[in-house]
């Protein structure tokens, strides 16, 4: 692969239209007040909502996602092309210590290995491992646990930190950037209709289209992020619903699938024995049409074979309870996730590697620094309940300091446009690679961090005097030092 699609949506159904045909999307929600961007355009008009035809406002909602996406994907690649400092590049594999407690570690791995699978506890073990194994969990499994490096005199190696050869391959690989956003909605006799949000409106919505045909509209904005460039284009089929006895329309309702649905059904789900018959583009009705994306596509320069980056499509899911223990089973799978049995002996996220922000606030006056953003992570995380910082696994088609930077706005709130990135440290185990970004608050702006997602239960700062009070993550706790008199000599060169 070598464009990268960003779907600005976190619908099941588009992302799996688009996996069935080898793209797997990186997903960013737009989180677009959509009452407020139809009544803005249609007061820009001199007209109504009302007054605004199926079309447009598919149209005018399918722009204001993929914009709002790129805006946040622009402030990211933005503050990253501007970060400055150094990126230190620690390699603790290499150290003559570190391979003697691999070796040591390995024998001893052997001989409890052997003697559990003549043991009845092996059960048990088997059970951890096969949790480790989960393609769609990434966490919360003694494999997973950081490594513990402390004592260790790690080799270091110091270049700029825009290096090139330092960022992941993926980058590397990756020639272009494109954002779709779309929307859908249902008119019948004269009237649009979105989400129905409540069974009780999904009900008496189904009711009135029982045995009618409707037409259902999606819209489509495709923005090239490297260019700016904007196509926008909208697909429509007609569809016709069997008459459904008011039994059958509850039994519907009560699945739950139509609420959080355009139109108050699903073709490719418990909707889909309700409907007689489509006369059009059949992927438009599952949210995203295929044959009109592709035209985009190749309007803006692309070929679409140059988006294939898999074959099939992991679950997709719900958000989880951080402060419970079991591991959530269908969080959503980003290009890019994944295990990687890393060259330390253990399994760590992230096929690109991954990467989190360390973000620091210093006094107005003196520069020092004062606090650190210090993420609580859930419990079903690996070493759940401990403090670190927020990151994840980097995705298809981004550097490291971009995916630290995206991570930390997704998990914390981190905004890339009031943080300056000062520098950075990679640990790197050959196969895999963590890398920490340094970042200071920019004058006059302030961040207000907090739990984004369910992989956090707190997100706050915390005064830098007092992170080593905290139960920090194995590898936070061995690290801090090095990262507290790493930010105060960034402060003090301020």
């Amino acid at each position: 692969m070598t464009v990268s699609l960003i779907l600005a949506s976190q619908s099941p159904a588009r992302r799996a239209v688009l996996a069935a045909a080898g793209v797997i999307p990186v997903i960013h929600v737009s989180e677009v007040d959509e009452p407020a961007a139809l009544r803005d355009v249609a007061s820009e008009r001199g007209t109504s909502v009302e007054q605004l035809s199926a079309e447009q406002r598919v149209s005018i909602l399918a722009r204001a996602k993929a914009q709002a996406v790129y805006n946040a994907w622009k402030l990211v690649a933005d503050a990253a092309a501007s970060a400055s400092g150094d990126l230190v590049v620690g390699y603790p594999l290499e150290s003559e210590s570190a391979e003697s407690e691999s070796a040591e570690s390995e024998s001893s791995e052997t001989s409890e290995t052997e003697s559990s699978e003549s043991s009845e506890t092996s059960e048990s073990s088997n059970n951890v491992l096969a949790s480790d194994s989960q393609s769609d969990v990434t966490h919360n499994v003694d494999t997973a646990q950081t490594r513990d490096f402390s004592g260790v005199t790690v080799p270091t190696k110091t270049f700029d930190i825009h290096d090139f050869a330092y960022k992941n391959k993926s980058s590397n690989d990756c020639s272009g950037v494109l954002i779709v956003g779309c929307d859908s909605m249902f008119l019948l006799d004269g009237e649009c209709y979105g989400k129905p949000h409540t069974p009780e409106v999904a009900f008496e919505r189904i009711k009135q289209m029982s045995g009618k045909t409707g037409q259902l509209w999606t819209g489509h904005c495709l923005i090239d992020a490297k260019t700016g460039k904007t196509v926008c284009k909208t697909s429509h089929a007609s569809v016709t619903f069997a008459q459904m006895s008011d039994a059958e329309i509850r039994a519907y309702v009560a699945t739950g699938e139509p609420l959080e649905v355009a139109g108050s059904f699903t073709l490719e789900g418990f909707g889909g024995a309700f409907i007689e018959s489509i006369n059009g583009d059949p992927h438009g009705v599952l949210g995203i049409s295929l044959p009109l994306l592709r035209q985009m596509v190749t309007e803006l320069g692309y070929a679409w074979p140059d988006l294939w980056n898999k074959k099939s499509l992991e679950e997709v899911g719900e958000k989880n309870d951080p402060t419970s223990t079991e591991v959530p089973k269908e969080n959503v799978h980003q290009p890019g996730d994944g295990w990687v049995h890393c060259n330390c002996g253990r399994r760590h996220w992230g096929h690109n590697g991954a990467a989190g922000v360390l973000l620091a606030r210093r006094d107005a006056e003196t520069g020092c620094v004062t606090h650190v953003v210090m993420q609580h992570r859930a419990l079903w995380s690996a070493e759940g309940g401990t403090w670190g910082i927020p990151g994840g696994a980097i995705s298809d088609g981004e550097s490291a300091i971009e995916g630290a930077l995206r991570e930390s706005f997704e998990e914390a709130n981190i905004t890339s446009g009031d943080i300056e990135v000062v520098g950075a440290y990679r640990e790197d185990h050959g196969n895999w690679r963590y890398t920490t970004v340094f970042a200071f608050e920019k004058p006059g702006h302030s961040v207000d961090p907090c739990a984004h997602d369910d992989e956090s239960m707190e997100i706050k700062w915390v005064p830098i005097d007092d992170v080593p009070e905290l139960k920090l993550l194995t590898a936070m706790r061995t690290d801090w030092p090095s990262f507290r008199a790493r930010l105060d000599s960034l402060a003090s060169q301020k």
